[in-house]
């Protein structure tokens, strides 16, 4: 690859190798279906060993953007892409996923330093990118504790993959559940829908 060092390149392949597993086992644990939605938090700085918002990396956040976008794709699922603080964690979306799930648009374009390099690849990555403020999804991985858990549907249930981290940032991963209502006389459904 041309202006890219081949320790450089060979660090881009492991961080997509290690989004690639991560993405799998969460696959595998959440149950997700068709249409649902995986809200994913990213903090290229954290990734690279440098203190979140700290040292956001174009290259970083386009590598794992591309990763997570094409398996999300090949599941028929939508990503939703985490912005930084500094958008107040908006998210990004695909259009259809927006009016499918009747989420309001906001008008903000997510940059480097003010919504972050994963966020900022979404935009330009996606077939139709729009902004929203919020919403409720159905798994999440967060990518060097950027606090995703405020998207999440209720209730959040823990998922441990055995890959801890994509470069030098912490991963946690989430399915959701369906809320238990009643009491001790309620019955519920093993495989709920």
């Amino acid at each position: 690859m041309k202006g890219i060092s081949e320790e450089k390149f060979d660090r881009i392949e492991e961080i997509k190798e290690q989004a690639k597993a991560v993405f799998d086992e969460l696959w595998d644990a959440a149950k997700l279906e068709e249409g649902d939605i995986l809200v994913v938090g990213c903090s290229s700085s954290e990734i690279a060993s440098h203190k979140i918002g700290s040292w956001s990396s174009e290259e970083v956040g386009r590598a794992v953007f591309e990763t997570l976008y094409q398996a999300c794709r090949e599941k028929k699922i939508y990503l939703a892409a985490q912005c930084c603080e500094h958008l107040n964690r908006a998210l990004i979306v695909e259009k259809e996923a927006a009016k499918a799930y009747g989420l309001p648009r906001v008008n903000v374009v997510p940059q480097l330093k003010a919504g972050g390099s994963f966020a900022t690849a979404a935009y330009y990555g996606m077939e139709c990118a729009v902004s929203v403020e919020e919403l409720k999804a159905q798994a999440g991985i967060d990518i060097g504790d950027t606090l995703i858990g405020m998207h999440l549907a209720p209730v959040a249930v823990p998922v441990r993959t055995s890959v801890k981290n994509i470069g030098a940032a912490h991963v946690v991963c989430a399915r959701t559940r369906l809320k238990y209502i009643g009491g001790e006389r309620a019955a519920y459904s093993p495989n709920p829908r």
